[in-house]
Parts: C-alpha cells; sequence; structure tokens
C-alpha cells in the first residue's frame, strides 16, 4: 500500500539519500575551489577564468555577436558598472547599466580612434533632467599592428588610476586575440593555396602525357580510349573540386585508382600497384589530396627514371586511434640531405607535392604528424601518413 508506514519510511530514507548525495557533491565542489588556496590564487583563477571565456568568443574577430559575449565576461573583470567595445563607427556591444547613454559613445572615442590614446572622460552623465547615474568612462584604443581598429570603454562612478591602466590591458588583451583571429584566417588562406598549388602541379605535367595516352589508343583501340577519357575526367573533376578541404580515405583511393589506371596506360608493365587496405579505416577524414600527390611522387620521381618494371605498395592500417598510410616504392630513391632540403623549402620545383602534403598535414594535426619517409640511393622511398580517425570539427 501507497500509505504504509513502511512506504512511507522507504520514501524518507531515499530523499534522505539523496539531499545527502547533493550536499556532498557542494561540498566537493566548494573544498575544491577553496583548494585553491589564498585569496590571490582564487583572484587569479576567476582572472584567468573570465578572460578564457571571453576570447573564445572573439575567434571570429571584432564581430557584434562575438562582441556582446566577451564584453559581459570583461566587465566582471574589470568590476566596472558599465562595459562597451567598438569597432571605427559603431558600438558593437554594451553592457550593464546606462545603456541610455550608449548613443553618445562613439562621439566620445572619437579623439581615442583618431590618436590611439587612452582617453579619461570626468563625467558622462545626463547634463539635463539628471534623472539617471553619472558616470566617469575609461576608452581606450584597440590597434592592430599601426592601425586603431575599434575602442574599448569602462564605466564607474570614479575612474581612478587602476580603472585606467586595467581598461588599456583589456584592450591590449583583445588586440592580440584579434591577431590571433587573423592568424587563424591566414592559415586557412594558406592551406587553400597549397591545394591550388598542388592542383597546379597536377595540371601541367600529368594532363599532358595522360592526353598523349588517350590519343595513342583512339585508332588502335577506340574502347580503351573511350575508357580512358571517363577516367580521365573523373579525376579532373575530383582535383579540381572548388568545395572541401577535407575528404575520406575512400574517396582518395578511388582518385589514386583513376590516376594509375591513367599513368599504366602510359607505362604498361612498368608500373605494378599492390594495395591493402582496412575497410574500417576507409571513412577516416584526411585532407584533400593528401595520398594521391605520394602516389604520383612514387611514379614520377621513383619509378619513371628507373629500368624495368618497378613496384608500388599502398597500405592503409588501423592503428588504434590512428589510420596509418603507407606508400611504398622500389624505384631509384633519393638522398636523405636532399630530402630534408625539400622538406624545409630550400629546393624550388622539386617534390613539390611532397613538401605541401608535409607542411599541411603539420599544420593541421601539429608537427608530430607530419610525413614520415624512409629513402636512399637506389633504395625506393617508403612514405607512412598517420592521422587521427576521430576528428571532431573537420567534415569531408
Amino acid at each position: 500500500m501507497p500509505d504504509s508506514p513502511l512506504f512511507t519510511a522507504a520514501a524518507i530514507a531515499v530523499i534522505a539519500l539523496a539531499v545527502a548525495v547533493v550536499v556532498g557533491v557542494g561540498l566537493k565542489v566548494i573544498r575544491s575551489f577553496r583548494d585553491l588556496g589564498t585569496d590571490a590564487e582564487r583572484a587569479t583563477y576567476n582572472t584567468l577564468h573570465a578572460a578564457s571565456r571571453a576570447g573564445q568568443h572573439l575567434r571570429g574577430g571584432l564581430q557584434p555577436a562575438g562582441a556582446a559575449k566577451a564584453s559581459r565576461q570583461l566587465r566582471v573583470l574589470l568590476g566596472c558598472d558599465a562595459f562597451a567595445m567598438t569597432d571605427t563607427s559603431s558600438v558593437l556591444a554594451w553592457d550593464g547599466a546606462g545603456e541610455e547613454l550608449k548613443a553618445s559613445l562613439m562621439g566620445l572615442a572619437t579623439e581615442v580612434l583618431a590618436t590611439g590614446r587612452t582617453a579619461v572622460v570626468p563625467r558622462v552623465g545626463h547634463s539635463t533632467d539628471q534623472s539617471g547615474p553619472d558616470f566617469s568612462a575609461v576608452i581606450a584604443p584597440i590597434r592592430a599592428g599601426s592601425r586603431v581598429v575599434g575602442s574599448v570603454a569602462a564605466l564607474a562612478p570614479a575612474a581612478g588610476a587602476g580603472l585606467v591602466r586595467a581598461t588599456s590591458e583589456v584592450a591590449d588583451w583583445i588586440a592580440a586575440q584579434l591577431e590571433l583571429a587573423e592568424l587563424e584566417a591566414s592559415r586557412t588562406l594558406l592551406m587553400e593555396a597549397e591545394v591550388r598549388a598542388l592542383r597546379a602541379q597536377i595540371s601541367p605535367h600529368f594532363i599532358y602525357n595522360s592526353l598523349n595516352a588517350i590519343a595513342s589508343f583512339i585508332n588502335t583501340d577506340p574502347a580503351r580510349a573511350r575508357e580512358l577519357v571517363v577516367e580521365f575526367a573523373d579525376f579532373t573533376r575530383y582535383s579540381f573540386r572548388r568545395h572541401g578541404d577535407f575528404t575520406t580515405v575512400a574517396e582518395e583511393l578511388r582518385c589514386i585508382d583513376r590516376y594509375l589506371l591513367l599513368e599504366r596506360a602510359r607505362f604498361g608493365e612498368r608500373v605494378q600497384v599492390s594495395l591493402r587496405v582496412a575497410p574500417e579505416v576507409l571513412s577516416t577524414v584526411i585532407p584533400f589530396l593528401s595520398l594521391q600527390p605520394l602516389v604520383e611522387n612514387a611514379v614520377r620521381h621513383g619509378l619513371e627514371a628507373k629500368e624495368g618494371p618497378g613496384h608500388i605498395t599502398i597500405c592503409a592500417n588501423d592503428s588504434g586511434a590512428f589510420a596509418e598510410v603507407t606508400i611504398e616504392d622500389d624505384g631509384v630513391g633519393m638522398d636523405p640531405e636532399h630530402l630534408r632540403s625539400v622538406l624545409a623549402g630550400h629546393t624550388d620545383g622539386d617534390h613539390v607535392g611532397l613538401r605541401n602534403v608535409d607542411a599541411r598535414l603539420r599544420q593541421v594535426y601539429g608537427d608530430e604528424h607530419g610525413l614520415v619517409i624512409d629513402t636512399a640511393p637506389g633504395e625506393g622511398t617508403l612514405i607512412t601518413m598517420r592521422v587521427p580517425k576521430s576528428q571532431p570539427g573537420h567534415d569531408a
């Protein structure tokens, strides 16, 4: 029965246990905060936490949405009554009291934006009806190199030396976040430029040779010529696609298959290929055009200069949290010192694809994920690429 004493006692026991758990968790959180030690240490933690949260909202540059979210954290950080952020033409965000003063802020910030010097306005109030609060304002410039790109304003009943200095430091900190945002944008543009460089590398050499090979079959084997034209069209369509910095291992292997079909039309049995792929790595996301240039390097610089037939082995293996792809040829190989010079960018026009793929992998995944290359003159070349199987934020 729901109303029985036994049921009531059990319910009370469950509720008491739940309260004890909640209280215990709360005490644990409080103790963990107290573990920070002194008041100064806790204040440092709060400052760094607020700065970290504000910085996340400025990664997209000086934009209204990000400025509004960052301003909430920065007002708390400065301990002022109101905080505002502007670009060179308008107020991007206002957080705190006195929002009716927002319309006059750009007029107050004009000199700061023009001179790049912090200004203190002793009284920003209501000269007519006296109905609102009076504030002092500290307005500091946000610089990007030699340019002033905006300003911040901190409003408080009085603008002491501490608030002036703190506001200037916050403006400099925002400038640093904007520089990081510009660096991220530059990194993206660099990756796009490197993909364009790879496409340019593929275009003249490969396209000329492929068309010659197709032409050689038009009279002797028209069916083969038609097949090669279709493969050539599919390969170039993939290589010159205009969207996406990433693809999958499966897509890149399909591109390699078309590439090798066209190269074997030219070289015949001189190019022999073995392929071993673990199915579980086929969906792994990798940078666009990161495998095909390695295979092209094996053909052009490994086998083309070799007498007699040559062999390329392509393996894609599951290695725990990583997908490991190796491309090995038994071609002429290269001098390790020359290879180091190539990867460092000291040798122009030689192994462009190899260098660009290595640089892009390091940019995306870190230096520890650059290409690993084993080679020596006359000993062939083994290239290993190792990428994480899970890559949040990277979509093929």
